[in-house]
């Protein structure tokens, strides 16, 4: 390389490698929407807010979701834009498997509570 290359080359602090970059701010606002995301559910939980568990463990699997979205986004740096697309798409995979482990974990839960705690076993013990 010649002088000249380096010499053009050297101005040339800010370059766009294709990675998304964050700020001080940006961990920040990722911080503190995760500590609200994490104190709204237990909030719901230790309160019995709502009216059934039911809905009490939508509400929970969908703070959980945004939670997940907003560690990728904030933490891990992810967008559209970055690395051509390719962030978008483990984005996308992300939230895939994590409704799959969410409502696998929620149905094994289910069945264990229906099959290791049946009522009429539990009646009948006094």
């Amino acid at each position: 390389m010649s002088t000249n290359t380096h010499a053009a080359g050297a101005h040339d602090h800010h370059h766009d490698d294709g990675h998304a970059h964050s700020t001080f701010s940006g961990y920040m606002l990722g911080f503190v929407l995760s500590v609200v995301l994490t104190a709204i559910p237990f909030w719901l939980v230790m309160s019995g807010t709502l009216p059934s568990k039911q809905i009490t463990a939508l509400v929970i699997m969908a703070f959980a979701v945004v939670q997940i979205v907003v560690h990728m986004i904030y933490f891990l740096h992810m967008s559209p834009k970055s690395e051509n697309g390719w962030s978008m798409m483990a984005l996308i995979f992300t939230i895939v498997m994590v409704v799959i482990a969410l409502s696998g974990s929620l149905w094994v839960m289910n069945h264990l509570n229906s099959n290791m705690m049946p009522i009429h076993q539990m009646s009948g013990m006094k």
